[in-house]
């Protein structure tokens, strides 16, 4: 069964668009807590039309996470790798010529200017513009945090741990954060990664990123890591929506959600992965 098919609303309040104070309310209806840490990962498109576009909804978020949360985004940049799917689209069939071309033109890694994340959405990058926002200082696979945890969150994240233990989801694992699908699908669904790094045999590969130097050079890296692959995320995630008991569904604005505690999704996406 596809995540269109399972993700049926929960009883709550009425899915319509509407004002930011409602989608504040539909959020709190689906357990988003006040002063929790809170991942979002979001189609704008399916929550429907807001007052402020982007902003609005991170008013919302923000308005229903309290002073005291923490609201926390994904920013990869799929463009500074030389194995995203990304950079095979953009490079199949290019020439020698073009294809070092290119290479020369693949943005630096500067979290301090701009370092934008068009592949992740529109909210995620207005939450890594918002003033107070910190950036966790991987130059593929960064996150963005907006309140009291922010600093916590990102202040390290090694070049060779993109989703792992010691980067940001690692952290947000440990700490008991809620990660809520806005009209995202399953397969999408970051934290799951995670569980990655827990295996005995799991590969590796070389990584090679652009970055800018303090003194604003431009220079190549290359570091080994383990490899990522989402193949089996979308049966994952199927799963986790039969199976994990605490999982939430309901709408925001116009949007079926999934609000689920990170833990207990990623410890039981472990389980179905060594037995699957």
């Amino acid at each position: 069964m596809t995540d269109t098919a399972l993700l049926r609303a929960a009883p709550g309040r009425t899915g319509r668009p509407g004002t930011v104070d409602r989608l504040a309310d539909q959020l709190r209806d689906l357990g988003v807590r006040e002063g929790g840490t809170l991942l979002v990962q979001s189609s704008l498109r399916a929550v429907g039309p807001v007052p402020g576009g982007a902003h609005g909804v991170v008013k919302a978020l923000l308005s229903a996470l309290g002073a005291r949360g923490t609201l926390v985004v994904y920013t990869a940049t799929p463009e500074n790798s030389r194995t995203s799917p990304h950079y095979r689209e953009h490079t199949a069939g290019l020439t020698g010529a073009e294809l070092a071309d290119y290479h020369d033109r693949m943005p630096a890694w500067d979290r301090r200017r701009t370092a934008a994340s068009p592949a992740m959405g529109r909210l995620a990058e207005v939450v890594r513009q918002w003033p107070g926002a910190l950036r966790s200082p991987h130059p593929q696979t960064s996150f963005a945090a907006l309140g009291p945890a922010a600093a916590e969150l990102t202040s390290v994240h090694p070049l060779d741990c993109h989703l792992g233990d010691d980067s940001p989801v690692g952290r947000m694992y440990r700490s008991g954060a809620q990660h809520l699908m806005l009209g995202a699908p399953m397969r999408h669904c970051t934290p799951l990664h995670l569980l990655e790094y827990w295996q005995p045999d799991r590969p590796e590969q070389l990584y090679t990123c652009v970055r800018r130097t303090e003194d604003a050079r431009r220079v190549v890296e290359e570091f080994t890591a383990t490899r990522l692959d989402d193949g089996h995320f979308e049966a994952m995630g199927a799963m986790l929506l039969r199976e994990l008991p605490t999982l939430r569904r309901g709408p925001v604005g116009a949007a079926p959600s999934v609000l689920m505690p990170i833990r207990e999704a990623v410890d039981l996406a472990a389980n179905w992965y060594r037995n699957r």
